[in-house]
């Protein structure tokens, strides 16, 4: 029988995120709880364990050594409960497990094939019912409004900010790169430099209203004044191809034109004074975690291969 000294399983799951993250806002926004309600949990397991947990600091929030033993122990609980959760969900599901996805463009197209192909053969490795995947490649206001609409069980996104209305989770980070063709005059110049402002002051190549590139794009020259697009195109391959064929400068996931830079079929220009970089969130619509089963594996499992690739969570 338990004991009347241990917290419970969300408190526990809150204070391994905090340790990962090394604040508690951060942890409480990865789980998708009001920073108050956080706050709330930690007192509890605190007093429940009779000692501080954490401290605060102006970098964030650090372990106490209770809080570190505490982590230890809650680590391997957490595990199994998750676990537990997931294999009960598997009992109330069909054999072959269905996923509705939504995934915006640069995600469809360029990480989440090689996330569900990695995916499946882990679920074959370790002897599970193989997931069957629907994948709708859209936007990302489309996709907040599939998930919404629970027309999708689960949606990738990017963008600045995750967006509100939906449970989230951080997946990685994206930078934009600023491409042109190769005989543009930018990439001419030596230093294939230009400034924010005589950026914004180019007409550009860009994607449609709705996208996750165009908002980033609009919000890092939202204090400049900003020449209108010189084309505005509903895809990505569609702009690759305009700044090839000299269109214009164009920004676009680093994912997205890695091949094309390599073969030289693009040219990175830099920028300076701006920030082009951009959060890949997972949504979905209620719980703090996503749905247990493939939905919270497939997201743990983009979740780390993201890390793996880029060295960051």
């Amino acid at each position: 029988m338990l004991g009347s000294h241990v917290p419970d399983l969300r408190a526990l799951e809150l204070l391994v995120v905090v340790a990962s993250t090394g604040s508690l806002s951060a942890a409480a926004a990865e789980l998708g709880i009001t920073q108050q309600a956080a706050s709330s949990r930690i007192r509890t397991a605190e007093t429940l364990v009779g000692a501080p947990l954490l401290t605060r600091t102006r970098r964030g929030s650090a372990l106490t050594q209770t809080g570190d033993l505490v982590v230890h122990w809650a680590t391997r609980v957490v595990d199994a409960a998750e676990q537990l959760d997931a294999g009960i969900a598997a009992l109330r599901q069909d054999r072959r497990a269905q996923l509705r996805i939504a995934a915006s463009l640069t995600v469809a197209e360029y990480l989440l094939p090689g996330w569900l192909v990695a995916f499946r053969a882990h679920q074959a490795t370790i002897g599970l019912a193989l997931t069957e995947f629907t994948m709708t490649a859209t936007n990302s206001e489309r996709v907040v409004e599939l998930v919404a609409s629970e027309a999708a069980d689960l949606g990738f996104v990017e963008g600045p900010e995750p967006p509100s209305g939906l449970r989230h989770r951080l997946i990685g980070v994206d930078e934009l790169v600023v491409v042109v063709g190769p005989s543009h005059p930018w990439a001419q110049r030596s230093s294939r430099r230009v400034t924010a402002a005589t950026l914004a002051s180019t007409p550009m190549v860009v994607r449609e209203a709705g996208s996750g590139t165009r908002t980033v794009l609009e919000r890092a020259l939202r204090d400049l004044p900003v020449s209108p697009p010189a084309l505005e195109l509903a895809s990505t391959a569609a702009v690759r191809a305009a700044v090839a064929a000299g269109a214009g400068p164009a920004a676009l996931s680093e994912y997205a034109v890695r091949d094309d830079i390599a073969s030289g079929r693009l040219t990175p220009i830099s920028v300076t004074g701006l920030d082009l970089s951009r959060r890949l969130h997972a949504v979905w619509t209620r719980g703090a975690n996503p749905p247990a089963g493939p939905a919270r594996d497939l997201v743990q499992w983009a979740v780390a291969q993201a890390h793996s690739v880029r060295g960051r969570p």
